[in-house]
């Protein structure tokens, strides 16, 4: 049975939370809040709401979470990036209530639209510690929300000094806009890149930046895969509207890496790279992709959705093991609705997808009992 649930405004990003203890959480960013939903088999409700004041465009979830369904002593935290380029890290306890931290804002920040955020700290003691954000201004950022020292300015006479240091940026600079970013399932170190115009960074933030900072993408960059199509379509003439997708598959290995760029897919193998090319492409929609994810439960499902409106809210689900044949597609809502936002439920059992269409967020099986 399908679970929707009306936000009250457009419904611009959703996230599931993928760690054991929370995996029931899902995070909603609307016009000017962020709302987080416990969700069950047959209806969802509110746990916590977060007035940001802006448009929400990106949300990450913090490993620091529990459910009210696993222990009484729950806390929740997560990051969020707003349309004035501000960040922010929210979090509510069972016994507090919501407490919003600004960071990341004026010239210390990005100077354009963040696109896409994930906690870096792979399995260790820094899972919480460390956030990564790309945005239009072709900067990828990892925030240390944890310095050791605080490098902020002291309090002007009368005002109260800040309840927590600011945190501290990492910058590596790229050649173009930056459409997404993802973690290392079970590392600390390698973020994958997405830009533009269909290229793909394995970036390993750790490591030394050289003294030449022109090229510090390159420096920082592992592995650089492309998607041949969406590049050749880049050189050719300037895209209608900037889009591109990409994400390690959810398990420990991590061997393949998946994207969605123009109308196509794309599958990498990360054990044999042949020079960086796809390892399997196939056709999305024709009307053009928008995001990727892989399902965390049944690491061989993945999902594509498209921005266009042309045949209404659709979703379609793939598995690696039959990547040629026909998409199962699911028709969610008719035009001139489409998904704005989605990403799989980690919850056991048959999986499930949440999506943003228009007002609602609506949470559906993708199979049945067998």
């Amino acid at each position: 049975m399908d679970v929707r649930h009306s936000h009250g405004t457009e419904v611009h990003v959703v996230r599931a939370c993928y760690e054991d203890d929370a995996a029931d959480l899902i995070a909603v960013g609307g016009a000017h809040s962020v709302e987080v939903l416990l969700l069950t088999e047959s209806s969802c409700k509110t746990i916590a709401n977060f007035h940001i004041g802006s448009r929400i465009t990106a949300l990450a979830w913090s490993s620091r979470v529990s459910s009210p369904s696993s222990t009484d002593d729950w806390s929740i935290e997560l990051a969020a990036a707003g349309a004035d380029f501000s960040l922010y890290l929210l979090s509510k306890s069972a016994s507090e209530e919501e407490e919003i931290f600004p960071f990341g804002g004026g010239l210390s920040g990005h100077h354009g639209k963040v696109n896409d955020m994930t906690f870096c700290g792979g399995r260790s003691e820094d899972s919480s510690r460390y956030v990564a954000t790309v945005s239009d201004d072709k900067i990828l950022m990892v925030w240390d929300l944890h310095p050791s020292i605080d490098l902020t300015s002291p309090p002007s006479p009368g005002s109260e000094p800040p309840s927590r240091p600011q945190p501290t940026a990492y910058v590596i600079t790229f050649p173009h806009p930056l459409t997404s970013v993802n973690s290392h399932p079970s590392t600390s170190k390698e973020l994958l890149v997405s830009d533009c115009r269909g290229s793909i960074f394995l970036t390993d933030w750790r490591s030394d930046p050289d003294e030449n900072e022109q090229d510090s993408w390159r420096n920082s960059s592992v592995v650089e895969l492309v998607e041949p199509r969406a590049l050749a379509d880049a050189f050719a003439g300037p895209s209608a509207k900037w889009s591109g997708s990409v994400a390690w598959r959810r398990d420990p290995s991590a061997d393949f890496v998946g994207a969605a760029y123009g109308s196509r897919f794309t599958l990498w193998d990360m054990g044999n790279l042949y020079g960086g090319k796809p390892y399997r492409t196939g056709t999305s929609f024709a009307e053009g992709g928008s995001q990727f994810r892989w399902c965390p439960t049944y690491p061989d499902y993945f999902a594509v959705s498209t921005s266009s409106p042309a045949k209404g809210a659709v979703i379609h689900v793939h598995n690696v093991a039959y990547v040629h044949a026909q998409p199962t597609v699911f028709q969610i809502a008719p035009r001139p609705l489409y998904v704005r936002s989605f990403d799989f439920v980690a919850c056991r059992g048959i999986p499930r997808i949440v999506a943003a269409v228009g007002r609602e967020v609506i949470v559906f099986y993708i199979g049945v009992d067998s």
